[in-house]
């Protein structure tokens, strides 16, 4: 079909007569017009892209496209025991069946004269959101918990006019990587170590690196390997001590059972919603949260949308709409702090639908079947010869590493052999963290049950 012009049923305004009344309407001959001056010529691609013969029929397309999906082995086929940021937990039924509504799903966010359902269904869910971190004030969503973790990071910086930041050598290399390039011109990082035989922060490295220059210590907590920090307030302390603010990225999910970061000193806490209600879908479905003490200095600085709840002319009646819209980029596109999308704020009304689920027990429920999960799969490991699981000595949720040293083999060649038995290993860490040595991150949530780490523990005994 080479050099026959196609019009695609999937293109909108691909039929040559539309095309080229568009052009004319833009005063442009061709496409390519509309590029040249935005991508660079060294970066635009040169020749003819090598693609496959367009299936018109919608039935034929479908057959395609499964097929190729088909290739794909899911966790819903496997049993997983990966984790590292995005997590496999149960999603209720009506979780879908809610965020799937076309009011929700297809409509725009939009302002006060429109969509109230929506913005009274995002009122709800930063209100047992801040009921469930114990906060005053919670963001609409962010794209994800490393967003919020870097905008929370960048407020810091513009709330305390420093530059300094000090990171866990031990955090999400994702995440760091998106606080790097998010903050690379306004921050300069420091990185504390962490306690070889707990994993938890170093104290004294930290009163060595901190100073009147940091703006922000960040932790996170538990942390990206599962450990939980039992020194958060005296990280705290040293924070406001030296003038500078705290920031705890916190789980969700563990937070039915742990204290919150705000009741040991959290000026900021932010994290990542995914836990609650969301799929995995291949990495997606991920949404970030800011949460704050109803303080101006720290509210001004919320880069996102903030919704409100008001009394109307009708005796009974409120009204729900976005609040202080100066501070962020619909209130002032060249002048606000940092600019954010709206493409996520359905993620916010489904775990807005899943904490009205759960509620204060459910979430008690969640997280002490993950903590007694994960300990009992930590137990069992650890008695197989030449594995080391939980190799810090402290208390884990949800996640921990099992190192694999005295085994002789790669966690590569572990978890290609653990595909035989129908399990994903757990993720390798080291290429991440080399310190750690032949070292996986495996992770045990609500949906792992007894039996499934009976089948981890015997495959493992059999490849090691």
């Amino acid at each position: 079909m080479k050099n026959k012009f196609i019009v695609h049923p999937y293109m909108p305004n691909s039929v040559p007569e539309t095309k080229k009344e568009m052009l004319n309407a833009l005063k442009v001959e061709k496409v390519e017009d509309l590029y040249k001056d935005v991508i660079p010529k060294h970066l635009r691609f040169k020749g003819e892209m090598r693609l496959p013969d367009p299936i018109f029929s919608e039935y034929e397309l479908k057959k395609h496209v499964e097929k190729i999906l088909s290739k794909n082995i899911s966790s819903s086929d496997y049993i997983s025991f990966l984790g590292a940021g995005c997590y496999q937990h149960y999603v209720p039924a009506v979780c879908d069946e809610i965020n799937s509504r076309s009011e929700f799903l297809t409509a725009y966010c939009g302002d006060t004269y429109s969509d109230h359902g929506k913005m009274q269904a995002i009122f709800e869910y930063c209100s047992m959101m801040a009921e469930l971190v114990d906060m005053d004030v919670v963001s609409y969503t962010n794209y994800d918990g490393g967003q919020a973790s870097s905008s929370s990071i960048r407020m810091a910086l513009r709330i305390t006019g420093r530059r300094e930041v000090i990171l866990p050598k031990i955090m999400h290399p994702e995440i760091l990587s998106q606080v790097r390039d998010y903050c690379k011109h306004v921050a300069d990082i420091k990185f504390v170590d962490y306690d070889p035989v707990t994993g938890q922060t170093d104290l004294k490295d930290l009163k060595n690196k901190i100073s009147e220059k940091t703006a922000a210590i960040y932790l996170e907590n538990p942390s990206y390997i599962g450990i939980l920090e039992e020194h958060g307030q005296e990280i705290a302390d040293m924070a406001h001590e030296h003038g500078a603010l705290f920031i705890v990225s916190a789980d969700p999910s563990s937070l039915g059972i742990l204290e919150s970061p705000a009741n040991y000193g959290a000026d900021i806490v932010c994290g990542d919603i995914q836990p609650l209600g969301m799929h995995m879908h291949y990495g997606g479905g991920c949404a970030g949260y800011i949460a704050t003490p109803q303080e101006k200095k720290l509210v001004q600085e919320i880069p996102t949308y903030l919704y409100g709840i008001t009394l109307t002319k009708v005796e009974g009646e409120y009204g729900w709409g976005r609040a202080l819209n100066e501070r962020c980029s619909h209130g002032s596109r060249e002048d606000a702090n940092e600019y954010f999308g709206t493409e996520c704020g359905l993620w916010a009304i489904t775990a807005g639908v899943y904490l009205a689920l759960m509620g204060p027990r459910g979430m008690e429920e969640l997280g002490e079947t993950i903590i007694y999960r994960a300990n009992y799969a930590k137990n069992l490991l650890s008695k197989i010869d030449g594995v080391k699981a939980g190799i810090f000595d402290s208390n884990h949720f949800k996640e921990f590493v099992v190192n694999f040293d005295e085994t002789g083999k790669t966690i590569d060649e572990i978890n290609k052999r653990l595909l035989d038995y129908g399990i994903f290993g757990g993720k390798d860490l080291s290429k991440d963290f080399p310190e750690l040595g032949n070292s996986a991150l495996y992770c045990v949530t609500e949906i792992i049950g007894i039996d499934e780490i009976k089948k981890l523990v015997a495959a493992l005994k059999e490849i090691v």
